[in-house]
């Protein structure tokens, strides 16, 4: 179901995991019912990184306008409170030029923040902290990390798996900043918008190879020289936190001849990719009855274009009674 209340504007969400063909799916859409894409990519935010984050190319930019793509460098930091202002003013100005907003994306926090309403504490990042928390779980792991976070705010360990260590850390930040538990400065308050959420899947087999063969065709497209160019412009994984992505620790550790095996650089990031479907699948879970899912093998892209019209026109108000 969508969240059913026909008398606010419009907001169409297109989820689901990487490789999936969700940009592909979201400009069809787009070019459909006059919309525009905004992006929930936490990685297609960074200027330069446009292979590796499988970012829209510009003849598909130029299909359909894309909000949120190419708006950092990657010494830059977005915060998840920084990215929801950002979204929600962008899909405040597609609404208010009278046409769709889509948002479309794989990253699950920056997609539930903006449509389930995170109040999110404003708490600007600490990079000193930061560091010494790092260090910390470097040391002794990351399980040190979340022990604390136990013991300062049991609630908001709960709700925060112990291996995400950045989410961690941010919780502590929080914290360490406020003087105040993190669960306590949370909470929800959704947009002001009628949301209808379209996944996107297929059998885990076939996506995993489909994954594969992107990785394989990035690579071809010369991924490595687009490292190697982030690289010698001085963004490394020890320097940025964008330069941690999926996938790119991987090249850069061939571009550095720490990795030789092109075929082993290869095998490493459809293992990390596949690592990070499955948590995309516990973000977007297939039994939530908030998502009208859609197995693109088995159905056609026309099969969601014409799901979207009848949604769009159930929201239109009748038409008024003819003049007697």
């Amino acid at each position: 179901m969508s969240d059913e209340q026909p008398h606010l504007p419009p907001l169409i969400a297109v989820v689901g995991p990487t490789a999936v063909g969700k940009t592909a799916t979201a400009i069809a859409l787009a070019q459909a019912f006059d919309g525009e894409i905004v992006s929930a990519d936490s990685r297609q935010l960074y200027i330069g990184m446009d292979i590796g984050t499988a970012k829209p190319t510009p003849e598909e930019q130029a299909a359909a306008r894309h909000h949120l793509i190419d708006i950092l460098t990657p010494d830059q930091q977005m915060t998840l409170a920084d990215f929801q202002d950002r979204a929600y003013a962008a899909i405040a100005d597609i609404t208010a030029r009278g046409k769709l907003p889509l948002l479309v994306g794989g990253t699950g926090l920056y997609v539930r923040a903006v449509l389930e309403g995170y109040r999110i504490p404003r708490v600007p990042p600490n990079p000193e902290f930061r560091r010494a928390m790092e260090a910390l779980a470097a040391r002794e792991g990351a399980q040190a990390l979340y022990t604390r976070l136990q013991a300062l705010d049991p609630e908001a360990a709960a709700n925060i798996d112990p291996r995400n260590v950045r989410r961690v850390i941010r919780a502590l930040e929080v914290i360490e900043a406020t003087g105040e538990p993190f669960s306590a400065q949370q909470g929800r308050e959704p947009p002001p918008y009628d949301i209808l959420r379209i996944g996107l899947t297929m059998p885990r087999d076939a996506l995993y190879a489909r994954a594969d063969a992107r990785i394989r065709a990035m690579w071809e497209a010369g991924w490595v020289d687009e490292v190697r160019r982030l690289v010698a412009a001085g963004y490394t994984p020890e320097t940025s936190d964008a330069m941690k992505s999926l996938g790119y620790p991987e090249v850069v550790a061939y571009v550095r001849g720490e990795i030789t095996d092109e075929n082993e650089v290869l095998r490493l990031i459809g293992r990390s990719t596949r690592r990070f479907i499955r948590q995309q699948y516990g973000w977007f879970r297939l039994d939530d009855p908030r998502i009208h899912w859609f197995d693109v093998q088995q159905q056609p892209r026309e099969a969601i274009t014409a799901f979207v019209a009848q949604w769009l026109a159930r929201r239109s108000p009748p038409s008024p009674p003819p003049r007697q």
